[in-house]
């Protein structure tokens, strides 16, 4: 007897369930997923000024004086020579008062006391220094020295 012969037989896949299978993998693995998670708050104080609980004793105001010769004294001290414009040395005083009356929650004033005859860009160098040291409580004394 003599088979029949089926020509090429073609072999199919279903695409369908290997798709549902598919998507049923990747709904698994992204509930079963751990996300990373948020870096929590680290709590901890940066190093800065203490409150101090008994007031220091600091004067209202700083008096500058400024002489006919260009000389300037800041509490009868003399800062920085006659010919030195930047005047450093009172910048870095001026400085340090202004942050003492700033931890002590009192206004940093400063009283500029010119000779009569002194020439104004020395009043202007010492305007400058108190500029750089970031005080804007600054006054002028009129008047005689005794007056001061």
């Amino acid at each position: 007897m003599k088979l029949k012969r089926q020509a090429n037989p073609k072999a199919e896949v279903a695409m369908t369930p290997l798709i549902d299978c598919v998507f049923l993998l990747l709904v698994f693995f992204m509930v079963s997923a751990n996300f990373k998670a948020q870096e929590a708050d680290i709590s901890f104080s940066l190093p800065g000024t203490a409150a101090q609980s008994d007031a220091v004793d600091i004067p209202d105001e700083q008096i500058i004086q400024i002489t006919e010769n260009g000389n300037v004294f800041l509490n009868d001290l003399e800062y920085d020579s006659v010919t030195d414009p930047d005047m450093p040395e009172l910048v870095k005083t001026l400085i340090l008062f202004r942050q003492t009356a700033e931890a002590n929650r009192v206004p940093a004033m400063i009283t500029i006391a010119p000779e009569d005859k002194v020439k104004q860009q020395r009043v202007v160098d010492v305007l400058n220094a108190c500029t750089a040291a970031k005080i804007s409580n600054v006054t002028f004394a009129v008047g005689d020295e005794e007056d001061i």
